[in-house]
């Protein structure tokens, strides 16, 4: 059995107010054709498929599009996608009965029958071959909401009932597997151990508790499909839990590294190879900076001048920054004149000014926008502007459950 793993698509993303249509677009395409040169058995998208839990039309088109066009092209190839913490569990659940009929499931939410126990047969998946036999099972584990797993029967305690979850899941997949069948987990999550990137993911962990263990996947899963890091990773250096990271770089903090797919090949139940497949990047994400002004206008300077004949979507996205002693007024006219005619497209300038005796020292403070705190960061430096003292733990949880709260009312329809 042969499987595609991706995860953390972000379809309807904007990069500080620019829409990235054109480079999901690229990546969708560029899937579609490794879909039919590699021939997987199984395509896996482990969360965050839209950006926000109230996606553009256009980002929901281009999800069903590529459904669409995969089944057509790959009539016996299944499909499963689970819901992560961008998106709404509900919205991406609701049109799973059409989506069943082109071999696609969609998981956002776990349900509990009326005896408290674990709702496990939707989440079980068969896996089939072209021929109709099952070679696997797909444990479906979408991100978890605070909702979803407390309350009287389960405790009050969000990150056990996240591994309760997954522990029901996990000794009902070992209860129904036959020999010589794969189990296949695709989560959602925070797993200890793993390297997050800045800027654009948003945090899963209440306060400072602790991420899952990956010991939670025992020896009897096959493979891990993970999302929710945005960079390729094994988990604590295992082979067999990883995170495929997003197709695109979300952020200027994403630029350092390739980003890729991962073809999973499984021999009966055991773990066969794992392959990066590298996703070419449609558009450059360029830093330049940081740097005085005077020289940093030097630099913009020798950038590339615009080829009329050139694809202007694929000029690269452009962040600035520049070290001042004082304030600029003028600062974005300076940068978006020597811009004029550049083959580049600004969407950031990032203004980094020395300490007090203007040293370039380590008082040096940065601006930093609003974009590029969480909410919890947010609310922290909001407390200590207030109160003068840091805001304690038992504080931060109640901020964190109200904005759970907040979330959850955002995703009704």
């Amino acid at each position: 059995m042969r499987l595609f793993h991706t995860s953390d698509w972000h379809l309807g993303q904007n990069l500080h107010g620019q829409e990235r249509d054109f480079e999901h677009a690229s990546f969708l395409t560029w899937l579609l054709a490794r879909l039919a040169e590699r021939a997987p058995d199984v395509l896996l998208i482990a969360g965050d498929i839209f950006d926000t839990v109230n996606p553009p039309v256009k980002a929901q088109e281009r999800l069903y599009d590529f459904i669409v066009s995969a089944h057509e092209q790959s009539p016996q190839l299944t499909i499963v996608m689970i819901a992560g913490n961008h998106d709404s569990g509900s919205r991406i659940e609701l049109p799973a009965p059409l989506m069943r009929r082109l071999r696609t499931h969609a998981l956002g939410r776990v349900l509990w029958l009326d005896d408290g126990v674990l709702d496990v047969d939707r989440l079980l998946l068969p896996l089939t071959n072209a021929k109709g036999k099952v070679l696997g099972w797909c444990l479906a584990l979408p991100f978890l909401r605070p909702a979803e797993v407390t309350g009287p029967t389960l405790g009050d305690n969000y990150l056990r009932g996240i591994g309760q979850v997954h522990e029901m899941l996990i000794a009902a997949a070992n209860h129904k597997r036959k020999k010589g069948q794969a189990l296949i987990a695709i989560s959602h999550a925070h797993m200890a151990g793993g390297s997050i990137s800045e800027d654009s993911e948003r945090s899963l962990i209440i306060g400072n508790a602790e991420a899952l263990p990956a010991s939670l996947f025992g020896e009897t899963i096959t493979y891990v499909a993970l999302g929710h890091l945005h960079k390729p990773q094994k988990v604590n250096g295992e082979e067999r839990i990883r995170y495929s990271g997003s197709p695109i770089p979300l952020s200027f903090s994403e630029i350092g590294y390739q980003h890729q797919i991962l073809e999973i090949d499984c021999e009966g139940g055991k773990l066969a190879s794992v392959k990066p497949l590298l996703i070419p990047r449609a558009v450059n994400l360029q830093r330049i900076g940081p740097a005085p002004l005077a020289e940093l206008l030097l630099q913009l300077k020798d950038l590339p001048d615009i080829d009329l004949l050139a694809d202007i979507d694929r000029q690269p996205w452009l962040e600035v920054r520049v070290k001042l002693d004082e304030p600029q007024p003028d600062l974005r006219n300076q940068i978006e004149a020597t811009l004029e005619n550049k083959a580049v497209r600004l969407v950031r300038i990032a203004a980094q000014y020395a300490g007090k005796g203007g040293r370039d020292d380590d008082e040096d403070r940065e601006l930093i926008e609003l974009d590029q705190l969480s909410p919890q960061e947010l609310f922290s430096r909001a407390w200590l502007d207030s109160y003068g003292t840091q805001v304690d733990e038992q504080t931060l949880q109640d901020f964190a459950t109200l904005l759970q709260d907040v979330q959850l009312e955002g995703e009704q329809p």
